[in-house]
């Protein structure tokens, strides 16, 4: 009879067990944190630079619209191959004439690259902003005023192929 030496075979241990859980977790948590790195530098969340300034204002905001709707004013804007096209009728469908303007044109998602058009009326209620080389999709914010003082504002995207 002939012996032979093996080696035992031994199992699963708990030192395996416990070494591949911590290494799961550590795969886990340094992904987790690396993801949650890249977003905070890509976006650091800050829209506004006066948020709490902006919430005490809204109550302000919602009286405006509440009064421009007395007006009865309807505004519709349009983005032109090279332009904006703004047209304001009143309650009878007729033209506002003679508005001044304070506008913005911003990114969506980024505000970044604002421009501020200067509409020109061109025609009895229509108003026309030169933007030569412009693309892409654009948020329009505008104030215009009479000359009574009475004010409307308006935010319209638009979007230039």
């Amino acid at each position: 009879m002939t012996e032979t030496s093996a080696t035992p075979v031994r199992g699963l241990t708990g030192w395996h067990v416990l070494a591949m859980v911590v290494g799961f977790f550590t795969v886990v948590i340094t992904v987790d944190v690396l993801f949650a790195v890249q977003a905070y530098k890509t976006f650091p969340g800050e829209v506004s630079v006066t948020p709490y300034e902006d919430g005490i204002a809204y109550n302000r905001t919602l009286s405006q619209l509440a009064t421009q709707e007395t007006y009865g004013w309807r505004v519709a804007a349009g983005a032109q191959s090279g332009r904006i096209l703004v047209e304001f009728k009143d309650a009878k469908g007729g033209p506002v004439r003679g508005l001044t303007f304070t506008t913005k044109l911003e990114h969506p998602a980024t505000e970044s690259g604002r421009l501020a058009p200067t509409l020109h009326e061109t025609a009895p209620g229509i108003y026309v902003a030169d933007m030569l080389g412009i693309r892409g999709t654009w948020d329009l914010t505008l104030v215009a005023k009479n000359a009574l003082g009475q004010r409307f504002e308006a935010e319209r995207r638009l979007t230039w192929p």
